[in-house]
């Protein structure tokens, strides 16, 4: 069972569009997250010139993926002086390192090899990376502690609005040590189905809201009703191959997450549809009963 943590967050300007420094309490990883047009003043953050690895990212631009990069340095703030000058997707860059300056090559090496499998895994960004980094070798005990240091990265990540390790749900392959957002076992509803004609679709309901699993099947014609906005989504998944014409049906190739239940089943349906009316548990009560049940359990 996990525990709770508490983030600390210092705005030294007051503004949460500016350089933010984030730490846990009684824990050694902080962060600092900059903003690629203030990176000169990284000169004053001596947390900066350590050893340590750091994300680049993209703003998130309409429903397609962003870009990211990862990387590790034994000075974070040279090494992205560098990148501003050859890489031009970013406007953003996080930074991680350690307080008590115990990090070597061989650490930051390893976490950047396991970032960047953790992030291919969650698929939520496109990675700009063009060599799969090599995983340095450590000790048992020096794993663990790096193990440790990399959830702490990903709270980090998450709470600074980069949920770049965040898997939309948990698979075989997911790794123990990174809590998943979402698990058919831990979600109340469990997995949900939605058939309507010659097409078929799987997903569940979490936190940040409707995840329509991969292989789900989806119309490839559209109704009137069906908004412009999931119009103009769908042709966003069919260009960048998340959605795949196969017949006379379209086939999710990655698992994608969707704002609501209704925008999940309409996107499926290729026409306006209530969610809570068409997904169905495996016992076969729809999302409006299961819902309709937890609000009474409550009260």
């Amino acid at each position: 069972m996990p525990f709770g943590k508490s983030i600390r967050i210092f705005l030294p300007e007051a503004t949460v569009t500016g350089i933010r420094h984030a730490e846990i309490i009684n824990r050694t990883g902080q962060a600092i997250a900059c903003p690629r047009s203030r990176l000169d003043e990284l000169k004053e953050w001596p947390e900066t010139a350590k050893p340590g690895v750091y994300f680049l990212f993209e703003a998130r631009l309409g429903d397609s993926k962003p870009m990211a990069y990862i990387g590790e340095s034994e000075s974070v703030a040279e090494r992205l002086l560098s990148h501003d000058r050859k890489k031009d997707f970013w406007n953003e860059a996080v930074i991680f390192s350690n307080k008590d300056d115990n990090l070597s090559k061989s650490h930051i090496k390893y976490l950047e090899s396991r970032l960047e499998s953790l992030a291919k895994e969650s698929d939520r960004y496109e990675l700009e990376n063009g060599n799969t980094p090599t995983q340095s070798s450590l000790s048992r005990s020096e794993r663990e502690a790096m193990e440790e240091l990399l959830e702490d990265i990903r709270l980090f990540l998450g709470t600074l609005g980069y949920p770049i390790l965040e898997p939309l749900i948990q698979s075989s392959s997911t790794q123990p040590k990174i809590v998943p957002t979402a698990t058919a076992e831990n979600l109340a509803y469990g997995e949900l189905k939605f058939s309507v004609r010659n097409v078929s679709a799987l997903g569940l309901q979490t936190d940040e809201g409707f995840v329509l699993k991969k292989n789900s099947t989806a119309s490839k014609t559209n109704t009137d009703s069906l908004s412009t906005r999931l119009v103009k989504l769908k042709e966003q998944l069919i260009a960048d191959g998340r959605l795949v014409i196969e017949g006379d049906h379209l086939r999710l190739t990655k698992d994608i997450l969707m704002s609501s239940s209704s925008y999940a089943a309409a996107l499926i349906a290729g026409t306006s549809r209530s969610g809570p009316q068409s997904w169905y548990s495996e016992d076969g009560r729809s999302l409006k009963e299961l819902e309709d049940k937890a609000v009474e359990s409550s009260q």
